[in-house]
């Protein structure tokens, strides 16, 4: 049963929910099974979390799956990230655009095999007819990484001639970041009981509010997510201002 209340549900839920997905492999070894065996639990929470911000009319998810630093992990989970994504992406895809689910990867994508790269590329060309969900999904990514690009973006912009430098400033640098046409990061969510945000979209957390779950993300469900919802529900988002000011606007 859904512990958001039907009356709040539209004006103060949030209008786009990231996600750090930490957990699957201490699932795992708790129950003497291999860190791969947690990975592939956890795409079942990825699906559950996805039909449960389209039933929340949540419009934009962002998943951590894979971090820039990753790589540094034994090769042979790399490997079985690798080839778990791949079949996840030949196995949902067609779903998820059928039921209003619009893909898009960020990240750094050359470090990835051409064979995933065709099989994101192919995905994100898989449009639905009416988008529900705007699912992005931050592989081979890092905050660090994506303010780089940006100011990289930016500076051969001045040197085309095309910006000026005297110009820029932070809509103009927000406008270069990773995925700066859909809204803003309302709400930031990690499982794993872990409180740091691990170079998770740093440009983008600015204003975002953030809540810490103890559970473990292969038993992160929709009870799960709306705890954090009812909590965001609840919280005063000043932006600088008093409660006052926003509770009597001049």
């Amino acid at each position: 049963m859904s512990i958001i209340d039907p009356a709040i549900a539209v004006q103060r839920l949030p209008r786009h929910i990231a996600i750090v997905m930490d957990g699957n492999g201490r699932w795992a070894e708790a129950r003497h099974r291999p860190r791969s065996f947690g990975h592939h639990e956890g795409v079942k929470a990825v699906r559950a979390t996805v039909e449960a911000c389209i039933r929340r009319h949540v419009p934009t998810l962002t998943l951590f799956a894979f971090s820039s630093e990753n790589w540094k992990r034994p090769q042979e989970e790399v490997g079985t990230l690798m080839e778990l994504f791949m079949k996840a992406i030949d196995r949902e895809v067609d779903e998820l655009v059928a039921n209003g689910v619009a893909l898009r990867f960020v990240g750094d994508r050359s470090a990835f095999a051409p064979a995933l790269r065709e099989r994101m590329d192919h995905s994100e060309c898989k449009r639905p007819a009416q988008t529900r969900l705007n699912l992005n999904i931050a592989a081979n990514y890092g905050g660090r990484w994506d303010i780089v690009q940006a100011a990289r973006c930016i500076a051969a912009g001045v040197a085309r001639g095309d910006i000026d430098a005297d110009t820029i400033d932070e809509s103009l640098f927000d406008a270069h970041v990773s995925l700066a046409d859909l809204p803003p990061l309302d709400l930031f969510i990690r499982t794993g009981g872990e409180h740091r945000v691990s170079n998770f979209l740093l440009w983008q957390l600015a204003y975002a509010e953030l809540w810490f779950s103890d559970v473990l993300w292969p038993d992160f469900d929709a009870a799960a997510l709306d705890a954090a919802l009812a909590d965001y529900a609840r919280r005063e988002r000043r932006y600088g201002r008093t409660g006052q000011q926003l509770r009597h606007p001049a």
